[in-house]
């Protein structure tokens, strides 16, 4: 089976390559398990070396944006397809046009590349929490219409439409994933309006002060970058039919305040970690995150088997055990 990864050198990308490589198999279109035979990364990015530390995988970076470069990806054609590619929420609503290029155009592109191979590869597409805004319910369920409030959310709302289609038209198998707000990522901040949630974790644990950009009362909808990947795996390796119709589902995650995180910071890290955080409300950074829900009924991502992490303590071990600097 050949496997192809957008956004192969980003912070999950190289997670979701190296769980793949340890696992050595996927479910492939024909429903039955097959051996990893390789695995194409792709990225905007240069290759590093520890990704590429396998035979099984190489790397071609460029622009999904660009079509001619999309083609080559489909070379010889992949049996499937995650699709990590993405400028991230903040970074698209600073960038309006490079946005959409990446967002909408590159998804575009590689869904009209694997149209065109025509062997209906699973595609697993990254989209997000920030597709839900506006006037919401206490308790969202899977029927809830998306009204973003944001581009970042409008171009996956759009991409997650587009996955839907294709997978009706017979082009693939599309399963697309609402990321929750992951955290704690490991390595340096992102553009992401979400990285506070990460951030505020992670610098005081470092011994870093950090300016919350939101208020201690502000909530987010937690996943860890452990229970992420496995989820993305779920989501490709689940049956057709436990998707239905609408191929999008939210994942599982944890809803906290930033105060629950910090505290948690304290529990782990001890009490003068907790103290390095002060509160400095950024406008642009709440108005955004602010409008996503954190609460909802879980049946489909149930079904499917996405779990949540089981606490805040759980989402801040993790990033001490798989990603904080070791002495």
């Amino acid at each position: 089976m050949r496997v192809l990864v957008t956004g192969g050198e980003g912070y999950l990308g190289r997670k979701l390559v190296n769980a793949l490589v340890g696992r050595g198999e996927l479910v492939g279109p024909s429903g039955t398990p097959e051996a990893i035979d390789h695995i194409l990364l792709t990225d905007m990015a240069p290759a590093t070396a520890a990704p590429l530390a396998d035979s099984r995988l190489s790397y071609l970076g460029g622009d999904i944006a660009d079509p001619a470069f999309v083609e080559n990806l489909f070379a010889e054609p992949p049996q499937a397809i995650f699709h990590l590619a993405a400028l991230m929420s903040g970074g698209a609503e600073k960038a309006f046009e490079a946005g959409y290029k990446a967002n909408l155009h590159g998804t575009l592109h590689l869904l009209e590349a694997a149209r065109r191979a025509g062997n209906v590869p699973r595609f697993v597409f990254t989209s997000t929490i920030a597709t839900f805004g506006g006037e919401l319910p206490d308790l969202v369920l899977d029927t809830q219409r998306q009204t973003p409030q944001s581009s970042y959310g409008t171009q996956k709302v759009i991409g997650e439409l587009l996955v839907n289609d294709y997978t009706r038209r017979g082009f693939i198998d599309g399963r697309s994933l609402r990321l929750p707000i992951i955290a704690v990522r490991g390595g340096a901040p992102s553009t992401a309006t979400s990285a506070w949630a990460s951030d505020i974790v992670r610098e005081p644990l470092l011994g870093h002060a950090y300016a919350s950009p939101v208020l201690p009362t502000d909530r987010g909808y937690l996943l860890s970058p452990r229970r992420a990947i496995e989820g993305l795996i779920i989501g490709h390796e689940s049956a057709a039919e436990r998707w239905g119709g609408d191929r999008s589902v939210m994942m599982a995650g944890l809803a906290c305040s930033a105060a629950d995180l910090v505290a948690a910071v304290g529990r782990q890290g001890g009490s003068a970690a907790a103290e390095l955080v002060e509160w400095t409300p950024d406008p642009f950074i709440r108005d955004i995150v602010t409008t996503w829900p954190t609460a909802f009924r879980l049946d489909k991502a149930t079904r499917i088997g996405l779990a949540p992490d089981a606490s805040v303590d759980e989402i801040v071990r993790n990033y001490i055990e798989d990603d904080a600097p070791t002495a």
